[in-house]
């Protein structure tokens, strides 16, 4: 027979009431009796109902992650941490992808009644999101916003910091002329690493800069080296805004014959799954997906909890990892 709250209220002494408090961790418990009631529910194995916990805690117990896409090992990294987070918690993780923010509040999870909270990740129009969030009154976190918001707490990478080691590190090897293919719009990962880039240069004392304008996808780079193949004018190295991007600039230059690292170098960002498992291994900045994931979950959970006030804001800035593998050597003077 299953065990239910009057079995633990029979066991432990103590009145439904007690029970029941104690299993939504109500703070005005005696010890003691806390105690008493755990003791019980481990003896008799009780699983307290967990729809009936949240409904008794005025929460839902579900927490919404909304991302425009799941084709990248980075974001999934991000997603996974979230999860395992989540669950620690007692929550569980409502996914929506969209790229269409009002289709996600409309046709979604996503309402004041159905979440406690959310987490927004990378997205391109997050004044629609801030603007629905906050007319919900719902608490939430941005990871890697595109702008910065006084009024919103959010988790970033430092994206600078990144395409500076990412340019430095081709720089401290010899190499001179160094190319950077950038990121799209509107992402503010994409002018921060152009900015990175374009310091580490000026800082060398090689004020040539070449920078090209990509768009985050394996097709890109390849196109761009194809381009300067045929116009017989290639850098010595390259750093590409992510990982994508130099896994098509490695396959445009194989496929003419140009040897990686000994004829050019080649360097990406965010250390996606396959940056190790492409031949050459592919030298990459990390981005810390776990950290990103935690610390968003943490922040959020905190709020909820209200552990810190509403009116707090926070930005949390992570730093990345430069990797190096086999895509990166010395210049070749000859």
């Amino acid at each position: 027979m299953k065990v239910n709250i009057f079995d633990v209220a029979k066991k432990s002494g103590l009145s439904v009431v007690t029970v029941s408090r104690v299993i939504n961790q109500a703070g005005t418990v005696r010890e003691r009796n806390r105690q008493k009631v755990l003791q019980a529910m481990k003896e008799l194995d009780y699983q307290p109902n967990a729809a009936a916990r949240s409904l008794a805690r005025g929460k839902t117990g579900i927490i919404g992650v909304a991302i425009s896409t799941l084709n990248d090992s980075f974001f999934d990294a991000v997603v996974k941490e979230m999860n395992d987070r989540l669950a620690e918690r007692g929550y569980f993780l409502a996914l929506s992808v969209s790229t269409d923010v009002f289709k996600s509040f409309e046709n979604s999870l996503f309402q004041e009644d159905r979440v406690d909270g959310l987490i927004v990740v990378s997205p391109t129009n997050e004044f629609a999101y801030i603007t629905e969030l906050q007319k919900k009154k719902i608490p939430f976190v941005l990871i890697d916003n595109q702008y910065c918001h006084d009024a919103v707490s959010s988790v970033i990478v430092d994206n600078f910091i990144g395409g500076y080691e990412a340019t430095k590190h081709l720089i401290d090897l010899g190499h001179q002329t160094i190319a950077h293919i950038r990121g799209p719009e509107p992402f503010l990962s994409s002018a921060e690493r152009e900015r990175g880039y374009i310091h580490a240069m000026s800082e060398a004392g090689l004020t040539e800069l070449w920078i090209e304008q990509g768009d985050f996808s394996i097709s890109s780079g390849y196109d761009i080296v194809d381009g300067w193949i045929r116009n017989k004018k290639v850098p010595t190295a390259i750093f590409a805004a992510d990982d994508f991007i130099a896994i098509g600039l490695m396959d445009a230059c194989k496929t003419v014959g140009y040897r990686i690292p000994n004829d050019i170098s080649i360097i990406g960002f965010d250390d996606q799954i396959f940056a190790s498992e492409f031949r050459p291994h592919l030298t990459t900045v990390r981005q810390p997906a776990g950290e990103l994931g935690r610390c968003a979950v943490d922040e959020l959970i905190r709020k909820i909890d209200g552990v810190v006030d509403a009116d707090t804001y926070h930005t949390i800035k992570l730093l990345p990892e430069l990797v190096v593998r086999q895509s990166t050597a010395k210049r070749n003077h000859t």
